[in-house]
């Protein structure tokens, strides 16, 4: 009998790990080839790893919410025909070094003060704790850190959030003489946990536990507010050659492409133009130094059956033609709602659009998605009445309009750059030729 390592898949360039949901096979099971061994997490995409080989799952390595690496063997499945010789070379190399690693492991186990289950009970991974170690968040700070993970766990993203806000939550904790000595040494120190505030239940009331996805998105919002100095600017649009236009040629469009044409894209190819002309809008903050993006990649909020939403990326949006970007926004739509998209594609997002307009809301006030410094959101296109300008004189007529809002962080876009940024998207849409070709 032969032994096949199941390896955590390379899922996206930008993608080094990924976290264990749940096994859909127990050691002992019969397993079929490509048929599904496990689940797996990465941000807010769940994604399936199927089975290479068919055979008997002889060993599980990983657990349910370990944190495990690409590349890394996460299961052992019994196959008929010769050993694997690969894993037996790695079985001598893993001998011939047993000693050395032993005494790293000791080593690391010795230098750590972080423990496995706090007093309270809750657990760190391996991968939290190592990362309090490298940044001296305490025990004190770990356990007042609001987890995200299973049975409210805190997961990586919590406490790489917490110290990218500047520990700000665990500073408003503790007393001013403690504040002083957070500032002037590299000691820690302590606080209690923070208590939130109980919420009364009667025996009529339902208690729905969030999903774990529900509870990522809780998080960053939170971390977004209390990152950023959010500001908005609104302009109206006139979009009625837009509107013109579509009418006429989408069954042609359709003919032609096989897709359906929609507002959207022409949005996004709006957005990627000024985004352009005014590139200050298309960067990060990071400490005192701001990153100016080369590239141009729009975040595009995804509406989920459940009600959650995700946030596919277009890549390189300003060099994608309206045809390009209507295949690129319908696919990624359509993929996200049925729940296949890779991880590397919600990753590397330089600026977001949401459209609140498709629930029917004329504008909204978006949550900037960091580490970006601003969100468009686009409200209903409406029909309105409104002063129509003529050589002849003004006149009152029917026209299709809708708001945009702009969601951005004070701390490096001022108004006036915030304000100019929305009135050249307004103006690339208003200049529209309705007799444009596709």
């Amino acid at each position: 009998m032969a032994k096949f390592e199941v390896k955590l898949p390379k899922m996206g360039e930008s993608v080094a790990e990924a976290t264990i949901i749940s096994w859909l096979k127990n050691v002992g099971d019969t397993v079929e080839l490509d048929e599904t061994l496990v689940e797996i997490a990465t941000d807010k995409v769940d994604s399936e790893v199927p089975s290479e080989v068919e055979g008997t799952l002889l060993e599980i390595k990983f657990e349910a919410d370990a944190v495990v690496k690409v590349g890394d063997t996460i299961a052992i499945i019994e196959t008929a025909g010769e050993d694997n010789t690969e894993l037996e070379v790695d079985e001598k190399v893993s001998n011939e070094e047993a000693e050395q690693i032993e005494e790293k492991v000791n080593e690391t186990i010795e230098d750590n003060t972080i423990e496995k289950v706090s007093l309270s009970g809750k657990f760190y991974s391996p991968l939290v704790r190592n990362i309090a170690e490298k940044e001296g968040v305490s025990m004190d700070e770990l356990e007042a850190i609001i987890g995200t993970g299973k049975d409210n766990r805190v997961t990586k993203n919590d406490i790489l959030a917490y110290i990218e806000s500047g520990r700000e939550v665990y500073k408003q904790n503790v007393s001013k003489e403690e504040k002083n000595i957070v500032e002037e040494s590299t000691k820690t120190v302590k606080s209690e946990p923070k208590v939130s505030t109980p919420v009364s239940v009667n025996g009529t009331d339902e208690v729905i536990e969030m999903t774990r996805m529900g509870k990522l998105i809780a998080h960053h919002m939170v971390a977004s507010v209390q990152t950023s100095a959010h500001v908005q600017s609104f302009i109206e649009v006139d979009v009625t050659n837009i509107v013109k236009w579509r009418n006429a040629v989408k069954d042609k469009f359709f003919a032609r492409e096989g897709e359906k044409i929609t507002y959207t894209p022409i949005f996004m190819k709006a957005v990627a133009k000024a985004i352009k002309d005014f590139p200050m809008i298309n960067i990060s903050v990071d400490g005192d130094k701001i990153i100016k993006r080369k590239a141009i990649n729009l975040g595009m909020a995804a509406a989920l059956p459940d009600g959650n939403l995700i946030v596919p990326v277009i890549k390189n949006a300003d060099q994608l033609n309206l045809v390009g970007m209507t295949k690129s926004v319908n696919d990624l739509a359509n993929r996200a709602r049925k729940g296949q998209l890779q991880p590397d594609e919600i990753q590397g997002g330089t600026y977001t659009v949401t459209n609140v307009g498709s629930f029917g809301s004329v504008f909204g006030t978006p949550i900037i998605n960091q580490p970006q410094v601003a969100i468009l959101a686009l409200g209903a296109v409406r029909k309105v009445p409104a002063v129509i300008e003529t050589p002849e004189g003004d006149f009152i007529g029917i026209r299709h309009k809708m708001f945009i809002s702009h969601s951005y962080d004070h701390r490096v876009v001022n108004g006036a750059l915030g304000g100019m940024f929305i009135k050249s998207i307004k103006e690339n849409l208003e200049a529209w030729d309705v007799n444009a070709k596709f």
